[in-house]
């Protein structure tokens, strides 16, 4: 089993906070400009205008770095389904679906970072475990909101569903944003193209 990627610390009192954060800002930007092969502490540190001894003082490698941006941008969509599971069962599943894949195509679109370390992520099997693990919290509230779909599905099938749901989603953006350019109008096909797929497939599911 791979080994997942933490950092060494994460700083408690403020100031450290902010360099902290600024490290993360950073190193997104890095990420976008310079991709992911050609990423380094170095890089980070002097744009960071920080020694690059408090970048080894949070975080052991650049995978470690690039697997708390991924944390964090999933934090962020932990957060927002909350906020949709609260509306259920009013926010009945193919709304939520349509929505959470807005939501997840409106990222893509105006923040390349996420799509940069979304492919970073992919790169060795210590950032993939480390992604899973850390994808958990956000598959076991989808696969909640679910329940009504599939009442008679164990959890684990609902989790695997879930899984399926948000890796095509994400490959299928990834795949409307083309050498990191987007075609609004193709980009906004894609989407639609994606909810079409997705509904069709969970009502598949739901007459299993």
């Amino acid at each position: 089993m791979s080994e997942i990627l933490v950092p060494r610390r994460r700083p408690a009192q403020q100031r450290s906070r902010e360099r902290y954060n600024r490290i993360l800002a950073t190193a997104r930007t890095v990420l976008v400009d310079v991709g992911f092969e050609s990423f380094t502490f170095d890089e980070v540190a002097k744009r960071a205008e920080v020694p690059i001894g408090t970048l080894y003082q949070f975080f052991a490698n650049k995978y470690v770095l690039i697997c708390e941006l991924d944390r964090e941008d999933t934090v962020a969509i932990v957060a927002e389904l909350h906020n949709f599971s609260k509306r259920v069962p009013a926010l009945q599943w193919p709304d939520f679906l349509e929505e959470f894949i807005d939501h997840l195509a409106s990222l893509w679109r105006e923040d390349p970072s996420r799509r940069a370390v979304w492919h970073a992520v992919q790169s060795t099997p210590a950032t993939r475990a480390t992604a899973a693990a850390t994808e958990k919290e956000m598959l076991e509230i989808i696969a909640e909101v679910m329940t009504p779909l599939a009442p008679g599905a164990p959890l684990e099938m609902r989790l695997g569903l879930a899984g399926i749901l948000v890796h095509t989603v994400t490959s299928l953006l990834n795949y409307g944003v083309r050498d990191g350019e987007i075609d609004e109008f193709a980009f906004t096909a894609t989407v639609a193209e994606i909810k079409r797929m997705l509904v069709a497939y969970l009502f598949a599911v739901a007459t299993v």
